[in-house]
């Protein structure tokens, strides 16, 4: 009896799994197994609230293999061991895996890879199971990388990509392989309060009811604070309980100008992978050196305090930082907003702020997380790297009533529309009866000193 292994990563789903469905295609049985790695508590990325909605993937995972007769496999421990232990104890001739794009991923799959193959096994690498396109599919000529959105997005759109599979009718898993309770949401610790709940099943419902009823709004409403018009389903895509390549398909079936920007949205998800993928070295330096010295010492610290607590002094930014604390998420323009204050405004190093997202963002990961971030320092590939996000303009473009701002920063909601985002322009017994503080920097001093420091100053 042929039995096969097919480790899970960052593809927590049995729908379009072409893992899965390679090795139900050439074994009687499969293992599906996932291990749980100290290496990622070790190297800071157990954040509360992924542990939190990972429990709830591999929870919804194993409901979707048990539907189909199967189970999932939890350990602990390096996955070459686990993975090999595995192998051995079901006898299993071969390993299927998604490819994945970090440095360590791709460490994890050599060092998996020389194991089995010293013990008579193979292992399958599968691209495009975690992107829509596999990282590298495209190249330009002279480079392997496109280094440049648009035109990358021109040839991602032209290329054909894999067609969906369906979830597989059943999955025999052998007997005797013991498997780890699963983990819980319930174990963790300092979760956010309004972290989503996870798994393939919520997952779908989401990109099902979103390109069904709010699809049409997202080319001009994406960027509207108060109106929340984005799809959600970034947490859903990281951990792979929803298809990237399922998402595009299913949002061009559907049409029109806002699936077609989501596809947009799915699309630069992918460029950050490849760009990742051809330069992993950019998750932790500079992409291109601006040459920046960030600023250091206490000021700096206690600015950066200010700033992940959501108390700098303009209104949508603490906005956003304070959605951030309680959902373990927020849309791209608060993102946006509040890495250009922290690194250009405040000029504080994006690594700081990374380091931030990554410790509470339910979807945060090396790719999008620290790529973005060098987008928005001008130390990415943006072509515009000295640009600098106005809060007060941005705020009144993108919330001009100040519903998002009173949401979340309550001690304002008594200040009526746009005024509440320059409170500091209230008169002084006014000005009292709001405890909110006063803006950490004005914003031409933040944008003269940022100017000096990239050499910018002059005419």
């Amino acid at each position: 009896m042929n039995v096969s292994v097919v480790l899970f990563t960052s593809d927590l789903r049995v729908h379009d799994h072409p893992p899965l469905r390679a090795a139900l295609g050439s074994g009687n049985e499969t293992v599906p197994l996932f291990v749980r790695d100290p290496a990622v508590d070790r190297a800071g990325f157990a954040a509360p609230n992924r542990l939190a909605f990972l429990a709830d993937c591999l929870a919804g995972l194993d409901a979707g293999l048990r539907e189909r007769g199967g189970r999932l496999v939890v350990r602990s421990g390096d996955p070459v061991a686990e993975v090999c232990a595995v192998v051995r104890q079901a006898d299993a001739d071969e390993v299927h895996m998604a490819a994945g794009c970090s440095a360590f991923a791709l460490h994890r799959e050599q060092r998996l890879r020389s194991a089995l193959e010293a013990d008579g096994r193979r292992l399958y690498v599968h691209d495009g199971v975690v992107t829509a396109l596999p990282a590298g599919a495209v190249t330009p000529g002279g480079s392997d990388h496109f280094a440049v959105f648009t035109p990358y997005f021109r040839r991602w759109s032209s290329e054909r990509l894999r067609e969906p599979l369906a979830a597989p009718q059943q999955v025999p898993v052998p007997g005797a392989i013991r498997s780890e309770a699963l983990p819980s949401r319930d174990e963790v610790a300092s979760v956010s309060a309004g972290l989503a709940t996870g798994g393939e099943r919520e997952g779908r419902q989401r990109l099902t009811d979103w390109l069904g009823e709010y699809a049409d709004g997202y080319e001009e409403g994406h960027d509207d604070l108060p109106g929340d018009a984005t799809s959600r389903l970034s947490p859903y895509i990281h951990f792979g309980a929803v298809s990237a390549a399922e998402a595009v398909h299913r949002a061009r079936s559907r049409g029109g100008a806002g699936a077609e920007a989501f596809v947009r949205q799915l699309c630069w998800r992918d460029f950050q992978y490849q760009l990742l993928a051809a330069r992993p070295g950019a998750a932790v330096r500079d992409y291109r050196s601006r040459a920046d010295r960030w600023r250091r010492g206490k000021a700096a610290e206690a600015d950066l305090r200010a700033w992940k607590e959501g108390r700098t002094g303009y209104p949508v930014v603490d906005a956003a930082m304070r959605q951030l604390a309680h959902e373990g998420w927020m849309p791209g323009r608060g993102r946006l907003l509040a890495a250009s204050f922290l690194t250009k405004t405040l000029y504080i190093d994006w690594r700081a702020g990374a380091r931030h997202f990554l410790d509470l963002l339910v979807d945060g990961d090396v790719a999008n997380n620290q790529l973005n971030w060098q987008w928005v320092a001008g130390t990415g590939t943006d072509s515009r790297p000295n640009r600098v996000l106005n809060p007060v303009i941005q705020g009144k473009r993108y919330d001009p009533d100040g519903a998002y701002v009173r949401r979340w920063v309550p001690e304002l909601a008594e200040l009526p529309g746009p005024s509440v985002h320059e409170p500091w322009q209230l008169a002084g017994l006014e000005r009292a009866r709001y405890d909110y503080p006063d803006p950490l920097v004005g914003l031409p001093e933040g944008l003269a000193r940022f100017r000096r420091a990239r050499g910018k100053d002059g005419p």
